[in-house]
């Protein structure tokens, strides 16, 4: 999911599908044809570098079992690509389209990037680790939609519907490392996946539903429960937007947007012990929407439908945004609350949040372009999104097979982030502990003070995540602090220690509020470390 771009643009083996022609044929026959591609896509059993590499037309000649090779091309080193590469284009069984980045000076690890939003286009947000040796692959996830927020690609087709939960990035992980094999003439001796966003909840529908495709996984701001998503933009835009027929009229302004910003910081700024424009731990701080000043009754109500979530009578489906987060008015406008014109004038839609929920609701779970969400009172949510759900939704605590294989996994998610409530990321976290009290040897959470979807913001939200997971998986070495940067021309301007939760960094009362050196961990009860 992209702000800026939005603005700018404006066993399933058994089952079988319709395809466009009219032809009735299976749903992909997956662990066949994924176990055929392991036993034809060579034979050594080596790990990691080698020189022994094929030739272009070597590998145009390569023939796995349902993926065509579109393009291979050789893309020589420059200012922008320090290191050449081969660039793999193929698309898999009818759909799935990928590009596969192969280094001519590989480090013998795989790294998987995700994508963001509905997908939709060959994406990869590990593209540029081939400039580190690594080979990289991305995926659209099994459907072409240049928006990113629109759905009608999923209306009465389940097998894009499916691709999209889950099955296109384990297939498209599954064919990347087939072909480094042959490439190369070795297997990986390390796989990875890094995404954000919709790259979040990939990384974690990988943990639980494919735990042996990747050795450490890293999900940022995940989207993982895409009803419980949907639940909670459908009755904020219920709130902001009553009159379907009135996109274009939002409740809440940009100038009761900044008055919201400015009350924050003046509120809960300084409980963290340091008054420097970043809410440390909102959780802990005290805010109290009424003391805002300048705005409207109705607008305060909508803000309170913001942070309050979705519910099912007294039951929260999913939680709203953090009060005490800091409020970006900019992104609050393109991700919440509209309205952005372009958006409603392209496609009746007041802005990203809006889209997603509304979308959702329409193409992955009632296929109906025309629904009314005005109307929706979620009494039947359980049942009208069981089916939905079954494919989408990446809910499970259970991460037992990802940690039987050794596996790692690191969460983040910032806790100013517009787009997706990070305390559904904290919930998550917390029912993973609550199912194993050690959960914490092979998955961690960090939350990020200040940061945006997917990073921004005030706070320091830099952080090499691959680096921190490859030494975690091939070092063991834990992260118990991760160092997180803020910078302005390539230059950093501020630094700040995360750590894993429930703790949380604070100023120790001395020394250089820019450095991390000067901040220590604290516990919610209170303890320092």
């Amino acid at each position: 999911m992209n702000a800026n771009d939005a603005i700018a643009v404006f066993p399933i083996e058994s089952m079988s599908i319709q395809t466009a022609s009219n032809e009735t044929r299976p749903l992909f026959k997956a662990s066949f044809l994924v176990l055929l591609i392991g036993m034809l896509a060579g034979t050594t059993a080596s790990f990691g570098q080698s020189t022994n590499q094929l030739s272009i037309d070597a590998v145009r000649q390569l023939r796995l079992p349902d993926v065509v090779l579109e393009s291979v091309k050789s893309v020589g080193s420059d200012s922008k690509n320090p290191k050449a590469y081969l660039e793999v284009n193929g698309v898999i069984g009818t759909s799935i389209r990928f590009e596969l980045l192969l280094p001519e000076d590989w480090n013998g690890r795989f790294v998987m990037g995700g994508g963001g939003g509905f997908v939709g286009t060959v994406q990869n947000m590990a593209r540029g680790s081939v400039n580190r040796g690594y080979a990289t692959v991305g995926t659209d996830t099994g459907h072409h939609d240049e928006s990113g927020y629109l759905a009608g690609w999923a209306i009465d087709n389940l097998e894009a519907k499916v691709n999209f939960g889950h099955l296109a990035v384990h297939r498209t992980a599954e064919v990347a490392k087939a072909l480094i094999r042959d490439y190369y003439g070795s297997d990986c001796k390390y796989s990875y996946f890094v995404g954000c966003s919709r790259g979040g909840g990939q990384a974690m529908m990988e943990a639980q539903r494919y735990p042996r495709d990747f050795d450490g996984i890293v999900a940022g701001a995940p989207a993982f429960n895409w009803t419980g998503l949907a639940a909670m933009s459908v009755a904020i835009a219920q709130a902001l937007y009553p009159d379907p027929a009135t996109l274009d009229h939002p409740v809440i302004t940009k100038e009761s947007l900044e008055r919201l910003q400015a009350s924050i910081i003046e509120q809960c700024d300084a409980q963290d012990g340091l008054k420097d424009g970043v809410v440390q731990n909102p959780p802990s701080t005290h805010f109290d929407l009424s003391m805002v000043p300048g705005i409207t009754e109705e607008q305060r109500k909508a803000f309170e439908a913001i942070y309050r979530g979705a519910f099912n009578g007294n039951v929260q489906i999913y939680p709203g945004y953090s009060p005490g987060a800091e409020c970006d008015p900019g992104q609050w406008i393109a991700w919440i609350t509209g309205s952005v014109p372009p958006m409603v004038a392209k496609d009746h839609v007041p802005d990203l949040m809006f889209a997603f929920g509304t979308q959702i609701w329409k193409g992955l779970v009632f296929n109906d372009p025309d629904w009314d969400y005005s109307r929706y009172n979620f009494s039947s949510f359980e049942r009208d999104t069981r089916l939905a759900a079954s494919f989408l939704n990446a809910t499970s605590p259970n991460l037992d097979a990802f940690k039987a294989r050794k596996g790692k996994l690191i969460i983040w998610h910032g806790w100013a982030d517009p787009a997706l409530p990070p305390q559904a990321t904290v919930d998550y976290y917390r029912q993973v502990e609550a199912h194993d009290p050690n959960a914490a040897e092979y998955c961690r959470l960090f939350m990020v003070p200040g940061c945006l979807h997917c990073g921004g913001g005030p706070g320091a939200s830099e952080v090499d995540w691959l680096s921190t997971i490859a030494d975690w998986v091939e070092h063991s070495q834990s992260p118990d602090k991760v160092i997180a940067s803020k910078s302005e021309s390539g230059n950093a301007q501020m630094t700040r220690p995360l750590f894993p939760y429930p703790r949380y960094a604070v100023y120790n009362g001395s020394g250089d509020t820019k450095s991390a050196e000067s901040f220590v961990a604290k516990s919610p009860a209170g303890l320092t470390h």
